[in-house]
């Protein structure tokens, strides 16, 4: 996840050449000019819409796929990757064009990319990586450096002390971002870690994403370790949610430093309020948005270009990385506020 890319506007659409495993046509002018005959109808395929944020994900990637002129058919599989399966051969069976995928399990969803390879249908993950599979194009954030921000942001903001106690709540063992997540926030760590600087007394992943996992684990820290610790290394809203319900219990909350990522409303209040250290701004609108053209693109076999390339186990994936930024209560009005992401009321209630 090195260079950050420049996409190149192809029919005023962002495009990406990916040597899509395009079955038919390929990027030919005659393939676009059949395509532009009919509706482009667009797959999109969510791990759940249970969170907040991907409800956001949900509509401004529709809006924007209706605003170019294509149909978009959206299922939902509440995080059971049986049903996920299900919804991407309901999908082949309504003849979409191309399918977007966030999986929630990215290595049960290589299933779901060969049967839809097999119906000469284009797949795209859409901010989580799909694995070991022929994968056409991966969009994402940066998900190493949302870690690395994650964990410097939490050792710039420990207690002078000699040795600091950290908690790590990891996100779901099958969702690939949440290792990633793991390895920025090691990238950091581990010199704090050797020098003696910092002292992991409790780790675990929280299946799901599920914030009440999250407060399990928060829990059997609190119980196994008791309350003199400084940190809580959370890697989502949801889970950082969690933790400060157990820190709440016992009287501690808004002592400890509580990272998250997502921006999500809730955790903004959290931030503003003091219980919440910091989350990570993404901005959903640019990844769906892009999302939305980039598929649109491929759907009408257009020429698309992206310069980044991750391994997904079987090959190099084409890839986009957007850029993201660490949020605290000192930059909240200029990032999450200035681009409208959450208004100013929502946060601060004025």
């Amino acid at each position: 996840m090195s260079a950050r890319i420049a996409l190149v506007v192809v029919s005023l659409i962002l495009s990406v050449l990916i040597g899509l495993a395009l079955k038919g046509d390929g990027a030919s002018s005659s393939g676009t000019e059949e395509s532009s005959d009919k509706k482009i109808k667009i797959g999109l395929s969510m791990d759940t819409l249970e969170e907040e944020r991907w409800k956001r994900d949900r509509d401004m990637f529709v809006a924007r796929a209706e605003a170019l002129g294509a149909e978009v058919m959206v299922l939902a599989a509440s995080s059971d990757d049986t049903q996920q399966i299900k919804d991407i051969d309901a999908l082949i069976t309504n003849a979409v064009d191309v399918i977007v995928i966030v999986p929630h399990d990215g290595a049960a969803m290589a299933k779901g990319v060969e049967m839809a390879h097999q119906a000469g249908i284009p797949c795209i993950a859409y901010d989580r990586l799909i694995t070991n599979c022929d994968l056409d194009l991966y969009i994402t954030f940066d998900n190493v450096r949302v870690g690395e921000l994650q964990a410097k942001y939490l050792v710039e903001n420990l207690p002078k002390a000699k040795k600091n106690k950290i908690v790590r709540i990891y996100g779901a063992k099958t969702d690939n971002n949440a290792l990633l997540f793991k390895q920025g926030q090691d990238n950091i760590l581990n010199s704090y870690i050797e020098k003696g600087i910092v002292e992991v007394i409790h780790e675990d992943w929280a299946a799901d994403w599920n914030p009440e996992n999250a407060k399990k684990i928060c829990d059997a820290a609190i119980t196994n370790h008791g309350t003199k610790f400084q940190a809580v290394l959370a890697s989502n809203d949801g889970t950082a949610g969690g933790a400060i319900q157990a820190l709440k219990e016992e009287g501690i909350s808004g002592s400890i430093v509580v990272t998250g990522q997502d921006a999500e409303r809730s955790a903004c209040q959290r931030i503003v309020n003091g219980t919440q250290s910091m989350t990570i701004y993404k901005p959903i609108k640019l990844l769906a948005e892009r999302s939305a053209e980039i598929a649109f693109a491929i759907a009408n076999r257009e020429v698309v270009i992206a310069s980044d390339k991750t391994d997904n186990g079987k090959k190099e994936v084409p890839s986009l990385f957007l850029e993201i930024t660490a949020v605290d209560k000192n930059n909240m009005m200029d990032t999450v506020v200035a681009d409208k992401f959450h208004s100013k009321a929502d946060i601060y209630g004025e």
